[in-house]
């Protein structure tokens, strides 16, 4: 029986391959719709990935604090001459502001200050510009940030501001080489610092966003905020000569409410993520009483913004495989077009086939293989064409694209279907033929 099947499967083979042309452009509509399922599921995945490595990167259950022009209660900026006098009571962001969150919320599981500045770092004579960040002992663990080499300040190191730092991947390779820099002092500013340790490579996509607490770590040197504050620079201190030497003076000059906050970020890691939206609305209650019901902050969820993100691909994506799977079906349809006029132009092998013996289970079997056998072909070769566009897609739009394995077994296995269910009509149809009608032609 096996044996049988497998000889009208050769049939079909052969009928294929004596009209190769014919087959091809049969096939052309598979080979397109298979393509655009693969490339559009690897587009989907490569987006997927990016949000996922962009939630890692953000760390989870974090909310960010960061400054901003000086508004109302209701929300909206003050004009020049009220703006000015608001900014005189605003505190900015400030290390109290991190203490208060400590007393006061029971959600919070870690919280880190940043400061930051550009300064030049000098080792050897040969000098690069960097980003300094003054941060706390539990940044790296609440960014998921780890270490090649050395090991990170600890709290007394913090608290006491001692001259040490953790330094960038590139800082290292292009100032040290291939020498170690751990224990070795570098000159940042007019500060000597000692590095203790190397912050590990991360990937770093174009499409992060500085507001979500996404940056690279690469060109950047990590020293504890108290540090940062004793001997760099601390805004705080400016600010209060500043409001002390305006209140004296009505008509004295007031410097933008964004160059006086002690700190540029606060960072606060919640215990569990159904607790982010409730901790960040207290977090605004508590910092409009504390900075006199001004909003000279914003208090963002990156996780919850990335999420939704997420979400958002994600229907896009489907919409993208609909798009595609219809190529598909028309397709399908293409193929049982060729196959139904093949039917007619073979009337003549059909009836010689019938009155040599064969059933109507052998013609049916001979089409069908034609039909799959097409769009298997089709498959594979839509197959190769989706893999090229999806690694064009990425040299040529920097967009990133994964191929899975889920997603060509998919459309392989779819467009085996397509060709089984779009062929049987055809091959039902040739099999009721009259085989004396059908060997007068």
């Amino acid at each position: 029986m096996i044996k049988k099947y497998f000889h009208d499967l050769l049939i079909g083979i052969e009928a294929i391959f004596a009209n190769k042309l014919k087959s091809m452009l049969t096939a052309l509509g598979i080979i397109f719709g298979v393509a655009a399922v693969i490339s559009m599921m690897a587009i989907g995945n490569g987006a997927e990935q990016e949000i996922l490595d962009q939630i890692k990167m953000v760390g989870v259950n974090n909310i960010i604090i960061t400054p901003t022009s000086v508004e109302n209660e209701n929300g909206e900026s003050s004009d020049e001459e009220e703006s000015d006098s608001n900014a005189k009571f605003s505190k900015g962001l400030t290390m109290l502001d991190i203490e208060a969150i400590k007393e006061v919320i029971p959600t919070i599981e870690k919280i880190s200050p940043v400061v930051s500045s550009n300064y030049s770092v000098i080792v050897d004579g040969k000098s690069k510009p960097i980003s300094l960040e003054g941060i706390g002992v539990s940044y790296f663990e609440i960014f998921n940030i780890s270490l090649e080499e050395g090991e990170s300040f600890d709290s007394f190191q913090s608290e006491n501001g001692q001259p040490v730092c953790v330094v960038g991947n590139n800082i290292k390779n292009e100032l040290f080489k291939q020498e170690s820099p751990i224990g070795k002092q570098i000159k940042v500013g007019q500060i000597w610092l000692t590095v203790i340790g190397i912050v590990e490579k991360r990937d770093f996509t174009a499409s992060a966003s500085d507001e979500m607490g996404i940056s690279s770590s690469d060109n950047k040197i990590f020293i504890p905020a108290e540090t940062f504050l004793m001997r760099y620079k601390n805004n705080g201190l400016l600010r209060a000569d500043e409001i002390e030497r305006a209140s004296s003076r009505r008509n004295g000059s007031q410097a933008s409410s964004g160059e006086n906050n002690q700190l540029n970020k606060i960072i606060v890691q919640v215990k569990e993520t159904e607790q982010l939206t409730a901790t960040s609305n207290i977090i605004k209650r508590m910092f409009l009483r504390r900075h006199s019901g001004l909003y000279d902050f914003e208090v963002t969820i990156p996780e919850l913004l990335l999420k939704q993100q997420q979400r958002t691909k994600n229907i896009f994506n489907v919409v993208l495989g609909a798009i595609a799977g219809i190529s598909l079906i028309v397709g399908g349809i293409g193929i049982m077009n060729i196959m139904l006029a093949s039917v007619m132009e073979r009337i003549r092998e059909i009836g010689t086939r019938q009155a040599i013996g064969a059933s109507r289970k052998d013609i049916i079997v001979q089409f069908l293989s034609e039909s799959t056998l097409i769009s298997v072909f089709g498959g594979i070769a839509g197959i190769l064409l989706g893999v090229i566009l999806s690694k064009l897609v990425t040299v040529i739009f920097d967009i990133k694209t994964i191929v899975s394995f889920f997603s060509i077994i998919v459309a392989f296995g779819v467009s085996a279907a397509v060709g089984i269910v779009f062929g049987y009509l055809p091959a039902k149809q040739a099999a009721e033929k009259d085989p004396v009608e059908s060997l007068r032609y």
